[in-house]
């Protein structure tokens, strides 16, 4: 079964409106856990919007499942993930002030970064996952970087899923293949939803993984956490 992990930072950002402790971010990952989550995801910006380092810090005691934390990899956001050695750390391209992940890396054009980078991380004992495209090339690249997965890049897929869901989804199950081709696994993520995620499963082979934040923390203002936690996890079946 491909796993959930629950990107907690639309539950920060909201908590940081009111300069307060409500939402509890802390509470929230423990929650999730408890009602079917197999991870929690985190995205540390600079700017601090949404989770804060210290929050990475807090919650590393606490997640029971598998901790992922997502950032581009500068000094300042390596120093912290070597630091608290998560389970997976998945290398996105965003500039510093960009409001979300909206692209995947021109892999062999920052080979050399990122395979020392990915190379840090395994001495560390980190699984590493690169954000990029459906290119076949940017997945061999990946692989070659030293790379344990790739994270697909899906807001294409749930933009053309209500025109010609099957036209949509092609792209990811090719990609797929070609990761399973060179040894590497498979994450997914980017506007996945309870309307487009079970036909994407259903579709993609050897998909691992899903890191699902703003689609299912709204879903949860209506159903409530526990039975969209449950409703995401029956799409991935």
């Amino acid at each position: 079964m491909t796993k959930l992990s629950v990107n907690i930072n639309k539950v920060a950002t909201l908590r940081n409106a009111r300069g307060e402790n409500n939402p509890d971010v802390e509470k929230f990952a423990i929650d999730c856990e408890r009602f079917g989550a197999d991870g929690i995801t985190v995205h540390p910006r600079p700017d601090e919007r949404h989770i804060r380092r210290n929050d990475v810090f807090k919650l590393r005691p606490l997640v029971k499942t598998e901790f992922n934390i997502e950032g581009y990899p500068t000094p300042e956001f390596m120093d912290l993930v070597l630091k608290v050695k998560p389970e997976q750390v998945t290398l996105v391209p965003d500039a510093p002030g960009q409001l979300t992940s909206n692209s995947g890396w021109d892999v062999e054009a920052h080979m050399d970064f990122l395979t020392e980078i990915v190379e840090k991380l395994r001495d560390a004992g980190i699984r590493t996952s690169i954000f990029t495209d459906t290119n076949p090339h940017n997945i061999q690249m990946a692989a070659k970087a030293g790379a344990d997965r790739v994270e697909l890049y899906t807001k294409p897929y749930a933009d053309g899923y209500e025109a010609d869901r099957e036209a949509a989804v092609t792209p990811f199950a090719e990609a797929s293949r070609a990761a399973h081709a060179c040894g590497i696994g498979v994450n997914a993520g980017h506007d996945l939803s309870l309307q487009n995620l079970k036909y994407f499963r259903e579709q993609v082979p050897y998909l691992n993984e899903v890191s699902i934040g703003h689609a299912l923390i709204s879903d949860a203002l209506y159903l409530g956490l526990e039975a969209t936690i449950k409703a995401y996890k029956e799409c991935l079946k």
